[in-house]
């Protein structure tokens, strides 16, 4: 059995990635199910090429990477495509369809249910946009949201599809201190209520001390501290502290 050989939800062993220059170097972490992962540290050491593999997106240059207790590194399309029915992202622009009103784009991820009529699909929309608490954005489209609504509603997306984990890419990042507090909030309820298996990619401090069971610390593309929030607080390794003095500089 799969779960036997790989007994952590998410994986990343011994994994490089090079593009002009190392992006990736011996990443080595886990995630179980249920638990929030944080994956921090400063812009461009690797955060989002770490999304970029559990999605199947990019490929390791070596090692392995694990997803839904699967080495997904030599799938093919059609397989990676099963996985992503498991696993599915937030992504920072919230990719919605311009076209298509908030409700729609979370429709969209229920149109191939065979087992739900439309009635079903429509409870089930307003529903989740209830959930993410923007059910009076609905029927409006996506140019006419704020970045902060548009992400809520990539959540919802998210969410229709009945994922068994979910990414985020720097959910937080360009909106107001008001809208981030509120997507925090969400992303907190949805842990507790649903016990999704979250990773989330943040500059966000408070986002992280709120949400994450364990942090990833990248710098440089390695994998520089592995563990709790507390234990965050007490590392000594000097990039680390560098990094949490600056945000309580910012902070003030």
């Amino acid at each position: 059995m799969p779960q036997d050989e790989y007994p952590h939800y998410i994986e990343f062993r011994h994994v490089y990635k090079t593009f002009d220059k190392p992006v990736l170097v011996d990443s080595n972490f886990y995630i179980d199910g249920g638990q929030t992962v944080a994956i921090i540290g400063r812009s461009g050491v690797g955060k989002s090429v770490t999304l970029a593999h559990i999605m199947g997106f990019l490929k390791p240059d070596r090692g392995r990477v694990i997803v839904a207790h699967e080495d997904i590194t030599d799938f093919d399309e059609p397989d990676l495509r099963r996985i992503r029915k498991k696993v599915t992202m937030v992504f920072q622009s919230g990719a919605l369809f311009d076209s298509l009103t908030a409700a729609e784009n979370v429709l969209f991820s229920l149109e191939l249910r065979e087992d739900y009529d439309e009635q079903n699909k429509e409870d089930v929309v307003n529903g989740l946009l209830k959930m993410v608490d923007i059910y009076e954005a609905r029927d409006a489209y996506p140019a006419d949201l704020s970045t902060g609504y548009k992400r809520a509603v990539a959540i919802a997306r998210a969410l229709a599809a009945q994922p068994e984990c979910i990414l985020y890419d720097e959910p937080t990042t360009m909106v107001d201190p008001i809208m981030s507090d509120h997507l925090t909030g969400l992303m907190l309820r949805l842990k507790r209520q649903l016990r999704l298996t979250s990773v989330v990619v943040t500059h966000d401090l408070d986002l992280m001390n709120r949400v994450a069971d364990r942090v990833v610390f990248l710098y440089q593309g390695e994998v520089i501290f592995f563990g709790s929030v507390q234990d965050l607080e007490k590392s000594t390794h000097p990039h680390i502290r560098q990094f949490l003095a600056l945000d309580r500089v910012e902070s003030v």
